[in-house]
């Protein structure tokens, strides 16, 4: 590699690169140098004197790497189970997650009666936001349910600062999750801003619901998503 690099230039970059590794490996060996003084205080006299060097002595670093390992083998030995109850606990929530995600075959049926049944229904309205993102047309939902949230704050100063945050990230021209509105519709929920109340965004949030209802509802039921969750569904008086 060196060979291959003759100018100047190239050079001067290897020996900065050279001088900045010598420098990070110093810091390292003064860092390592530190614990170990901590660690064996009986010691401080020969530590001091390789410290000089900017060196480590060899058979202190052998003899805490040795003594570490030995530690983790003690313990693992006397606790076997430690080793196993992190891949244990995934498996457990992974069942309980297939068992629990698995809604009624009535319960889905309902979910194609309305977009109201569908957004009430927790599993429901879980699919439904899968479906739009596998679609990249989730803003709409996001939206609803951040003013859905909105409705449920009581203080003044939480509501005012939730409105904010709705307006940066749905309504506000070029926001990262910008969703179509009409400029009426835009301009009064910007002069809801200076004074947000309950039905700040109400108008904005029935706009929506009503695309979603007339679009996206419709090929969430024609979707492979939909179908998957009614063909795994069970009836009532399976167990």
């Amino acid at each position: 590699m060196l060979l291959a690099l003759g100018r100047e230039g190239d050079w001067s970059i290897i020996l900065e690169i050279e001088q900045q590794q010598l420098s990070v490996r110093k810091t390292m060996q003064s860092v390592l140098l530190l614990l170990v003084q901590q660690k064996h205080s009986s010691s401080k006299r020969e530590y001091h004197s390789y410290k000089e060097q900017d060196e480590m002595p060899v058979n202190i670093k052998k003899h805490s790497f040795i003594k570490g390992l030995t530690s983790r083998c003690s313990y693992l030995l006397n606790h076997p189970k430690a080793t196993t109850d992190s891949s244990q606990r995934l498996k457990v929530k992974s069942r309980v997650a297939k068992t629990t995600l698995n809604p009624s075959r009535e319960e889905v049926m309902k979910w194609a009666e309305s977009l109201d049944n569908l957004l009430a229904h927790k599993y429901g309205l879980i699919a439904f936001r899968a479906f739009l993102k596998s679609e990249y047309n989730d803003e709409n939902i996001e939206f609803w349910l951040a003013c859905e949230d909105y409705k449920k704050i009581k203080s003044p100063a939480k509501r005012a600062s939730k409105a904010k945050k709705i307006f940066s990230d749905f309504v506000e021209p070029m926001s990262p999750k910008e969703i179509n509105l009409d400029y009426t519709t835009k301009d009064t929920i910007t002069k809801n801003l200076q004074h947000p109340t309950y039905s700040c965004f109400e108008a904005a949030q029935k706009k929506i619901y009503g695309l979603m209802e007339n679009n996206c509802y419709t090929r969430f039921l024609q979707s492979d998503i939909y179908q998957n969750v009614l063909n795994n569904s069970h009836d009532n008086h399976q167990t």
